[in-house]
């Protein structure tokens, strides 16, 4: 029986943690267990932090703190859902989901200031203003994460989350897949002799980048269909992602400065 090799791929918890990092959409939703709740709820503000606890914040009126003070020790069973949405416009945007079940508690105007004020170094929100004048912070401590994109589905633990480090093109991800799209489809359309034949008829996109790879969506009329195109080595700076890419394209002398990545 021959083995199929896979391209090698950021691990689970790397990708899980890349996605938090770009802090997507974002909704609580309603454990089997909580007959009270049956509605998405979408904050006001979400913010996953590198332990994998959730920060949300919630109108002081809100259905879902009610429940969270009336429950057994002020604690309420929940899932956060946090999508990846593509950079560039598919018809099917959503490159993955990153759900995390646990417990969700209203913290004291202390510990909320407190909170906030950590959010706001690492990501200043004019929302975080309105704590504690007609908005609530809520803590959502982790048990168990969830990770569903195109490599597979995958369950991981907190600390394996914690020790993750989100992939080192993220910031510069979605307007490089822009700036690919919309200026350089020549390249995009040379991209094509890696992808298997019977799907060169599709309309070739952008989907995603990371440090061992590119990732091509093709839209055909019988559905889309991801590829992953895989590096000759894991890049970890614009210089080595320019040479792969010239690589990929199968152009030694493609200009440097051609398809430069901006922070």
């Amino acid at each position: 029986m021959t083995e199929i090799r896979r391209p090698p791929a950021p691990s689970p918890a790397e990708r899980a943690k890349t996605i938090a990092v770009r802090n997507g959409p974002g909704a609580l939703l309603p454990t089997t267990g909580d007959p009270a709740g049956s509605d998405r709820v979408v904050p006001e503000l979400h913010h996953v932090h590198p332990s994998g606890s959730v920060s949300v914040l919630l109108p002081d009126d809100h259905p879902v703190l009610r429940r969270t003070r009336e429950a057994d020790r002020g604690e309420l069973a929940v899932v956060f859902e946090l999508a990846d949405h593509a950079p560039v416009d598919l018809r099917e945007p959503i490159r993955g989901l990153l759900w995390i079940t646990g417990w969700l508690r209203h913290l004291s105007p202390e510990s909320a200031r407190a909170r906030a004020l950590s959010i706001a170094e690492n990501r200043p929100d004019p929302r975080l203003l309105d704590l504690g004048h007609g908005l609530s912070l809520l803590r959502l401590t982790p048990a168990s994460l969830v990770l569903a994109d195109a490599e597979g589905t995958h369950s991981l633990r907190p600390h394996l989350f914690n020790a993750a480090a989100p992939d080192p093109f993220h910031g510069y991800e979605s307007g490089w897949l822009r700036h690919l799209e919309s200026e350089h489809s020549d390249v995009v359309d040379q991209l094509a002799r890696h992808i298997p034949d019977e799907l060169r008829g599709g309309r070739i996109r952008p989907l995603g980048l990371d440090r061992f790879g590119l990732r091509l969506r093709i839209e055909s009329t019988d559905g889309d269909h991801d590829v992953r195109l895989a590096f000759g080595q894991p890049v970890h700076d614009p210089a080595q992602l320019g040479m792969e890419l010239r690589r990929l394209v199968g152009c030694p002398f493609l200009a440097k400065n051609q398809m430069r990545v901006q922070p």
